[in-house]
């Protein structure tokens, strides 16, 4: 009996973990899908959101300080993305290893330019004191800050959710991942659908980095530490599936969350990676297989 609440404890944490996995790949998830990008500067939205998160908090100081960054983040992240997929990917979207190249390029700028304003060593984010609270269920004891992270991504996925299946963006989405050249013969602008997914995508990027400046110190590079499992997410989930994508989280978090009962965190990342190359040996086409002819050829 002594093991159950160590158990329960991993599995909470394995959602927690999830959760930061989803806010992370979600974005990835949008622009892969839709217009076969790869963004290798989709970590530095992260990372732009901590650092304007920060910043709010400075002149928002109080409990509600929160609740303003991060529609600051959303909107400020989606600008940048908007900025990023104009001036850059836009003009190399047929050629996707220069696209993987220049938004590579472009992600070392950003952390030299974070390194240069806000130094290298990175800024703290207070959490407001209701979040520093626990709550305590069978013997296992969940920080407030973790539930909380978990609410966000849940909102998120019903937001998102509702956005792509009950509005007119949601449906013009839609009908350019099944069929570009045919969405654009019946008079759908791609143009302006890649880019509203490319800043939504990078919005809700900008998203996860509050949630992570809570976690602890914001740095230049702390969206590296993230753009790698996000990516293995997007993969596991099946291209461009956001309930796949979402399933592959919460598996990936689990199974990260529960070896680290057997062995430490390196390891257990090692343990994820080969749970991945397992899983797509047997279903290459991920956890939910997405029909698009935006994804042929």
């Amino acid at each position: 009996m002594t093991e159950l609440p160590l158990v329960l404890g991993q599995v909470f944490n394995g959602f927690s973990v999830a959760s930061l996995f989803v806010l992370a790949a979600l974005g990835l998830a949008l622009s892969f899908g839709l217009m076969r990008v790869i963004n290798m500067a989709h970590g530095e939205m992260l990372m732009l959101g901590g650092y304007l998160a920060y910043l709010t908090f400075l002149v928002v100081p109080g409990p509600l300080a929160i609740f303003v960054a991060m529609p600051v983040a959303f909107v400020g992240a989606a600008l940048v993305g908007a900025l990023l997929e104009t001036t850059v990917i836009h003009r190399l979207a047929e050629r996707p290893l220069d696209t993987l190249l220049a938004t590579w390029g472009v992600s070392l700028i950003m952390q030299q330019a974070a390194r240069n304003i806000f130094g290298a060593i990175g800024v703290g984010v207070t959490a407001p004191t209701w979040l520093n609270e626990t709550v305590s269920l069978g013997g296992v004891t969940f920080p407030a800050t973790r539930l909380f992270i978990l609410l966000v991504a849940v909102l998120v996925l019903l937001a998102l959710s509702l956005v792509i299946a009950r509005t007119r963006i949601g449906l013009l989405v839609r009908a350019v991942n099944q069929d570009r050249e045919m969405a654009a013969a019946t008079g759908i602008d791609v143009r302006r659908v890649d880019l509203t997914v490319f800043c939504l995508g990078t919005g809700i990027a900008g998203l996860a980095g509050v949630v992570l400046a809570l976690l602890g110190p914001v740095t230049p590079n702390v969206g590296q530490s993230y753009i790698v499992p996000a990516f293995l997410v997007v993969i596991l989930g099946g291209l461009g599936s956001l309930v796949g994508t979402t399933i592959a989280a919460v598996l990936t978090g689990l199974v990260s969350a529960l070896s680290q009962i057997f062995v430490d965190v390196s390891f257990s990342q090692v343990l994820v990676l080969l749970f991945v190359i397992v899983f797509l040996q047997f279903r290459p086409q991920g956890v939910v297989a997405v029909r698009s002819r935006a994804l042929e050829g």
